[in-house]
């Protein structure tokens, strides 16, 4: 039985930590490294706003990010790119999106419970989502370049 593009794309993230995002501001084009957890195609991550890409994200929440791995070979290259909007995120949403990442990352739920250099870090932070308007699954496995565009139904 084959996977559906939507299958493998969700496989493939699951066990990824880290997003690289792309945003844009009044200093120009800016990117950053950030740990996501995910609820399908919704993307969560943390940021202090005072950060230059949390400062682009308040001025302009068109981003584009990627998810891959470091790889050696590049016919092994696999990975996601896609570009969408960001939001800040509270309440409920804001609550699911910390018990996902705490799920993904359980130094966060340890860091939440005691203090520490995590949990005080964790008071200036403001919780994100990002929503892809379009996606991309890259595998050079199948051809140098080759890319297929998952469409997102919402």
């Amino acid at each position: 039985m084959t996977r559906s593009l939507t299958e493998t794309v969700l496989a493939y993230i699951q066990d990824k930590h880290v997003m690289t995002l792309a945003t844009t501001g009044m200093e120009g084009v800016w990117a950053a490294a950030v740990f996501f957890a995910n609820d399908g195609f919704d993307f969560y991550f943390l940021s202090a706003p005072s950060t230059r890409h949390g400062r682009n994200m308040a001025d302009c929440p068109s981003v584009a990010a990627t998810i891959q791995l470091d790889y050696d070979n590049w016919q092994e290259i696999k990975g996601v790119q896609m570009e969408g909007e960001v939001v800040l995120i509270d309440g409920l949403e804001k609550a699911r999106a910390m018990a996902r990442y705490a799920k993904k990352f359980p130094v966060i739920q340890t860091a939440l419970k005691t203090p520490s250099e995590i949990s005080k870090a964790m008071t200036k932070v403001s919780w994100y989502k990002l929503t892809p308007q379009r996606l991309y699954f890259i595998d050079n496995a199948k051809g140098f370049g080759h890319r297929e565009e998952l469409a997102i139904i919402r």
